[in-house]
């Protein structure tokens, strides 16, 4: 009944966007500033297996969004009613995105001083310099829809913060504060099938852990915090951040729940052109503070990640961009000496990402291909998209999530079976 409610919403409101453009839309008339979409969209898995269903994503979703610009102060408030045909579970849940709304934002922003911006409520939050690969963003993602096959701007998930922004001359600094703590939307089993380490196999729908989530208010709480600068052209950037591991990373002994241990980061980024192109550069340590001597067998342990960048145009409409990504594990020695029955990993991590990007047709049809690929657990990442504009209101989307690996438990190769083509058609309004 709800789904049909929403669509019947989703047509009246393209109808009423949709009138003689020699006049002044209905809604505009009425005074009420309204935008958003409306997207159907659906998928099917390429790769065989019974531990989830055939279907990767059969839904229909209307985002409507709007906003108030006073003297004092800016309203925003973006929300997603969703009917999803292969969701188990419909009943509304705002942390975990699950049900017939996902709110998306929700915050209330004013300027105190003069050099000072401050945004409270539920807001979409990132810094870093990585493409698709995050060493000092510690805000929320949604891997979930990510891999399932809904559009890229999902992969970030909302946060419930307060975001203080200042402007001095000497540098600008941004300071969030979460007062319960935010955790990714993790892939847990119920549509996607993932390595369970606790199993020693893949596991899927019937197999979802079981976790301990931090969510006490202002108890279990997140303190990020930026520094930026630009510098002749060049952007630098100091980073820190203290909670929790944004998803679960280790296990209580007591009762075999999984867990997010706790966790600080410090780290830092520069961007800038060089070499006839852009390139990005960025580290970060991860304290595991639950496991400062790497020899917690159910903690993860610290480690230094590295990131490099270049991007550049290769020809008209034709732009490359490809990056090195490293982890580097510590204590590594305490690490196989305290691991029990299982599989070690690597000391040392690494990835090459690439991304091509095509223009054609009057730039109206968009070709991109993005590839990660990890030389020392052999497993690779395709994520090729096709979007073509057919107007200035209707865009037709297609592409995939395709996962090879020589292996089950390394990072994609557990998603093998989680393989997937998609199309999607949406109306702007």
């Amino acid at each position: 009944m709800i789904a049909r409610i929403l669509w019947c919403l989703a047509t009246v409101t393209i109808l009423l966007r949709a009138e003689d453009t020699e006049r002044e839309p209905l809604l505009d008339r009425l005074g009420i500033e309204l935008h958003g979409f409306a997207d159907v969209r659906g998928g099917i898995r390429t790769a065989g297996g019974t531990r989830v269903d055939d279907g990767s994503v059969l839904e229909g979703r209307l985002q409507l969004e709007t906003s108030y610009q006073g003297d004092l102060v800016t309203l925003q408030l973006r929300a997603d009613f969703i009917y999803d045909a292969l969701a188990e579970d419909h009943n509304f849940d705002l942390n975990t995105g699950k049900g017939e709304m996902d709110l998306r934002e929700a915050y209330v922003l004013f300027s105190p001083l003069e050099i000072m911006d401050v945004k409270i409520g539920r807001q979409i939050l990132t810094w870093g310099t990585g493409d698709l690969v995050f060493l000092n963003d510690l805000f929320p993602k949604d891997w979930q829809a990510f891999f399932l096959g809904r559009d890229q701007e999902y992969l970030k998930a909302p946060s419930d913060a307060l975001l203080i922004s200042l402007f001095p001359d000497l540098a600008n600094i941004d300071l969030a504060f979460v007062p319960q703590f935010d955790p990714d939307r993790y892939v847990r089993g119920e549509r996607l099938v993932f390595w369970n380490p606790g199993l020693g196999r893949l596991a899927g729908t019937d197999d979802a852990i079981d976790v301990d989530t931090p969510d006490r208010w202002f108890r279990d709480v997140e303190i990020a915090g930026r520094i930026s600068k630009n510098i002749e052209g060049m952007e630098l950037a100091l980073y820190g951040y203290s909670g929790f591991w944004k998803s679960p990373a280790g296990a209580d002994p007591l009762t075999g729940n999984a867990v997010f241990p706790r966790l600080n980061v410090w780290g830092g980024s520069a961007r800038g052109a060089l070499l006839g192109g852009v390139t990005n550069a960025e580290f970060a340590y991860h304290h595991s503070r639950d496991d400062s001597d790497g020899d917690d067998p159910m903690t993860p342990n610290s480690e230094w990640r590295f990131l490099i960048g270049y991007e550049r145009e290769l020809g008209r409409d034709l732009t490359l961009a490809c990056q090195y990504y490293a982890e580097w594990m510590q204590d590594y020695a305490a690490y196989t000496r305290t691991l029990p029955m299982g599989i070690a990993k690597d000391e040392l991590r690494h990835y090459l990402t690439l991304r091509l990007t095509k223009l054609l047709m009057n730039q109206n049809l968009t070709l991109s291909l993005f590839v990660r690929y990890s030389p020392n657990e052999d497993d690779v990442y395709l994520r090729p998209t096709a979007s073509y504009k057919i107007s200035d209101t209707w865009l037709f989307t297609a592409g995939g999530n395709i996962f090879l690996g020589a292996q089950d438990y390394t990072f994609l190769g557990q998603f093998q079976d989680n393989s997937n083509v998609y199309a999607a058609l949406r109306y702007s309004f």
